[in-house]
């Protein structure tokens, strides 16, 4: 943290990842994309998994984990629930029986402290949806600045901030006869600490490389 300050804390804080000097199975990253460079630098130096748990990455931060990918192992994934995982699988296989008659609309909801829009988990679920796709899908964020049809080829995006919503996310799929709503609700973050240990759990013996949660929940749907 860029404070040390540890009063009321029982655990040590450091002002670099260098200076920490206990022994570890793996890393685990919720921070900021600008401290992620630094943290997979580390984690390639030990040669020991990294759990990147961080989005809205830059260039430099996607850079230092593509390189960190080819000497140690690399889990990312941008929701690090299970259940929002499995929710990717599942609008993937919907919009495989239901494209082109549906259209395909992503809302979700984030408390008001959250600075990215929309976030990096309602686009991870854009982008399992167009790969069951065949065509060419377009984001369309908001639909304030278009005046126009809506074309069969779009996927909208919405974003809400307020309060202290830990993070909603809902896909529909509509057509002029029927509506289908695929809906996830995060109650607490300890469902985003849960699957980050499960996720270490998972890498930490591994082969360097790329892993994602997809990774640990695909296989119930094959």
């Amino acid at each position: 943290d860029l404070s040390d300050n540890t009063d009321g804390l029982d655990f040590p804080v450091y002002k670099s990842i260098y200076d920490c000097k206990e022994d570890f199975d793996a890393i685990i990253d919720f921070s900021h994309f600008k401290a992620v460079p630094d943290v997979c630098k580390f984690a390639a130096e030990k040669k020991k998994a990294l759990v990147l748990c961080t989005t809205a990455l830059d260039e430099p931060a996607l850079n230092a984990a593509e390189e960190l990918s080819k000497v140690a192992p690399l889990f990312k994934s941008a929701n690090m629930s299970v259940g929002m995982n499995v929710v990717f699988e599942l609008a993937a296989q919907a919009a495989k029986a239901l494209y082109p008659d549906f259209d395909i609309e992503i809302v979700e909801a984030h408390h008001s402290r959250k600075l990215d829009a929309p976030s990096g988990t309602a686009f991870q679920l854009g982008e399992a949806i167009k790969s069951a796709i065949p065509d060419e899908m377009e984001y369309v964020y908001d639909r304030h600045d278009r005046s126009q049809a809506r074309q069969k080829n779009e996927i909208g995006m919405s974003a809400i901030r307020g309060g202290n919503i830990v993070g909603e996310h809902e896909v529909y799929f509509v057509s002029d006869e029927e509506t289908i709503k695929i809906t996830h609700q995060c109650m607490t973050r300890e469902a985003f600490a849960r699957g980050a240990l499960a996720a270490a759990e998972y890498i930490k013996d591994k082969a360097p490389g790329r892993y994602s949660m997809k990774d640990v929940v695909s296989k119930a749907f094959n």
